[in-house]
């Protein structure tokens, strides 16, 4: 188990990385950084589907700049965390409910013996659907949340209801650990960058392309049956505007217009009902607005300093543009 540098990809100083163990017995690749400079709290980063450690190490040495310490880890089946089937490459899970084992993992075994509070959560995707859950539950072990495009629905779905269907009817007849049809092993960074929904920035694509030349045993193909139909049950669950309303944790939405990966709309309706909440549309970025061009992250962490720590009682909805 180690980090994995790159010529344009270094490793922040002052990594410790270590072995967070789920209750299941499930052992994570995680790190935390912790430098006598960290006066501000903890930033906890929980990572979109696919994602690793390395992806964020820009981002990292951005929240050391300002002051934070932080604490990270791969989620189990991805990463350099333990895969969940034989093919390294299918992204699998059966509930999303074994994420939230990863989490009080990381709570346990990293921020709470080593990591100053405050704690924040800044999560991505799917670990936004993640943290979402944990908060509407009353579990949530951070003072505020920074969710970038978090899933809460997925993009461009013409019959949705066919494929909750289909998905639900795969798992239980005995293909949860299948590819959907059409898919496959193939890492999504493998694609030419002109054909990728993630980010406009061809150097920052290029970058996490080079982390994975260098690791493949990070990169993740498409998500099995079993995955989409826990993500899709997880999902369903957000279409109630009282789930929203029950959040008691702050939380800041930081979500991309041209976003083709979940979907921006059901995003802005969710924001809408939240009782602590502030929503930014980032007008012109794709998915990944922490790997996107410069004028869209500077975007993204004029919102975040504005936030974090912040006040409560704020309820603001702001549509952005680079």
């Amino acid at each position: 188990m180690k980090l994995v540098a790159t010529p344009d990809n270094p490793i922040p100083p002052g990594a410790v990385l270590s072995t967070a163990r789920a209750i299941d017995g499930a052992p994570l690749r995680a790190a935390r950084w912790v430098p006598p400079t960290a006066k501000r709290g903890t930033v906890a980063i929980l990572q979109g589907r696919a994602e690793f450690i390395e992806k964020y190490f820009e981002v990292i040495g951005e929240l050391l700049a300002r002051g934070f310490a932080v604490a990270t880890l791969d989620w189990r089946g991805q990463g350099g965390s333990p895969r969940q089937l034989k093919n390294p490459r299918k992204g699998h899970v059966d509930d999303f409910s074994l994420y939230e084992r990863d989490l009080s993992a990381l709570v346990d075994d990293v921020l709470g013996p080593h990591c100053p509070q405050p704690w924040f959560g800044l999560a991505h995707s799917m670990g936004g659907a993640i943290m979402l859950s944990v908060a509407h539950a009353g579990r949530c072990p951070f003072e505020r949340l920074v969710l970038s495009s978090p899933m809460i629905s997925l993009a461009n779905q013409r019959y949705p209801w066919l494929v909750q269907f289909a998905a639900e009817a795969l798992d239980t007849l005995g293909f949860g650990g299948f590819f959907p049809p059409g898919g496959g092993s193939k890492a999504v960074l493998n694609m030419p960058f002109k054909n990728n929904v993630l980010t406009t920035d061809a150097r920052r694509f290029a970058r996490t392309a080079g982390i994975i030349a260098a690791a493949p045993d990070l990169a993740l193909g498409w998500p099995t049956v079993g995955w989409l139909h826990a993500a899709l049950r997880r999902m369903r669950e957000f279409a109630d505007p009282d789930f929203a309303r029950e959040i008691a944790t702050p939380i800041l939405i930081v979500a991309s217009g041209r976003d083709r990966v979940v979907d921006t709309r059901a995003a802005e309706r969710f924001a809408s009902h939240l009782r602590t909440g502030r929503l930014i549309i980032v007008e012109g970025a794709e998915h990944e607005v922490l790997v996107e061009r410069d004028a869209y992250r500077d975007l993204f962490w004029t919102a975040f300093d504005q936030f974090i720590p912040g006040v409560e009682g704020e309820r603001v909805r702001v549509r952005a543009s680079a």
